[in-house]
């Protein structure tokens, strides 16, 4: 018997943020040295709509 409480998908109505296409996450170039050649990319948290992947409505 599974006795744990079924969650329901949550019905998103906002619009995706426009930096990160509503993934929460961007990229940024990594660049190293005296001549700034590329390293490799990091992946952080979106500034603009903290992770949440939404448009933000202020």
């Amino acid at each position: 018997m599974d006795t744990t409480p079924q969650t329901e998908a949550r019905d998103t109505d906002e619009a995706p943020c426009p930096v990160c296409d509503g993934t929460g996450e961007t990229s940024a170039t990594v660049r190293v040295g005296r001549k700034r050649r590329v390293a490799g990319h990091q992946s952080g948290l979106c500034l603009n709509c903290f992770g949440t992947g939404t448009a933000p409505t202020s």
